[in-house]
């Protein structure tokens, strides 16, 4: 059977705790299963501790940001894999601090204009994650009846980008590509351009991928175009490129709700993960 190897629990911006997530992988059937928290080190070690959970293999697993400065996008790179080590211990404390510092902004301002939002409603959400998401502000808004939903109107007003910029919006500092980069390849892990097509990332990755820096890319995701898709395919072809697939699961925390599942990689590509990433930690 195949494997979810990409998605999202308490760990980061899901709702779902770690622990949960292989029943739900068993339920469809699925074999393999990657816990890919953002900037977290906490997905890895679960895995790790947890090998094999309901039948389900964990393959140890997190999404690092980046951010290609050339082009002004956030870029997700997964990484498979990775050594329990100082490298991303301390990338992954580096934008633990960040985010919380920019969202605990965020949250000062919107209690002076939102007497129902109390911070520590948002962190109480948080407790597993160890910092602070966007996602756990919305929680305590929803909960209340004060946003239509996750990611929608209310979302935009307080937290775009653009075109018009949110009224409480604070940004972490991303780590340029490069470095990122650098911190996978200290962790001796694979690493996987994560759903092109939601950053606009397809100019990157021809460049990355035409200078050997992926092992792989994901082409099944919900968010990846159809043309994107098709492009991707050829370039993993060309360059002969591990081939992933991810639902990109957060629960609840999401607009368009997808189950675990819902995308998936098949099982020689799984294999090839594990070969290579064994080879390098010889």
């Amino acid at each position: 059977m195949a494997g979810d190897l990409h998605t999202h629990s308490t760990f980061s911006d899901g709702s779902t705790p770690a622990g949960k997530l292989p029943f739900l992988a068993g339920c469809e059937g699925l074999t393999h299963l990657a816990v890919s928290d953002h900037d977290s080190i906490q997905g890895v070690r679960f895995a790790y501790a947890n090998p094999v959970q309901q039948g389900v293999h964990l393959i140890p697993a997190a999404e690092l940001t980046a951010y290609d400065y050339q082009r002004a996008h956030r870029v997700h790179l997964l990484c498979y894999w990775p050594d329990d080590c100082a490298a991303l211990e301390e990338f992954s404390a580096l934008m633990a601090r960040r985010r919380r510092e920019a969202v605990l902004q965020s949250c000062r301002e919107l209690e002076e204009f939102c007497p129902q939002f109390k911070t520590e409603e948002a962190l109480a959400f948080a407790k597993d994650s160890g910092t602070l998401y966007k996602a756990h502000v919305m929680r305590v808004l929803w909960q209340y009846g004060l946003a239509d939903g996750m990611y929608n109107n209310v979302y935009r007003s307080l937290f775009a980008l653009r075109p018009v910029r949110g009224r409480i919006l604070h940004t972490p500092r991303y780590e340029p590509v490069d470095t990122v980069l650098e911190v996978i390849r200290a962790c001796r892990a694979v690493v996987v351009l994560a759903h092109p097509s939601v950053y606009h990332s397809m100019e990157l990755a021809r460049e990355l991928i035409a200078a050997g820096r992926l092992d792989g890319v994901e082409i099944e995701h919900p968010r990846n175009t159809e043309e994107d898709k098709a492009e991707l395919r050829e370039l993993a072809r060309k360059y002969d490129l591990i081939v992933t697939g991810g639902s990109d699961y957060h629960g609840m925390n999401t607009n368009t709700p997808r189950p675990v599942g819902a995308c998936t990689t098949a099982d020689d590509q799984i294999r090839r993960i594990e070969a290579l990433a064994k080879q390098r930690k010889k």
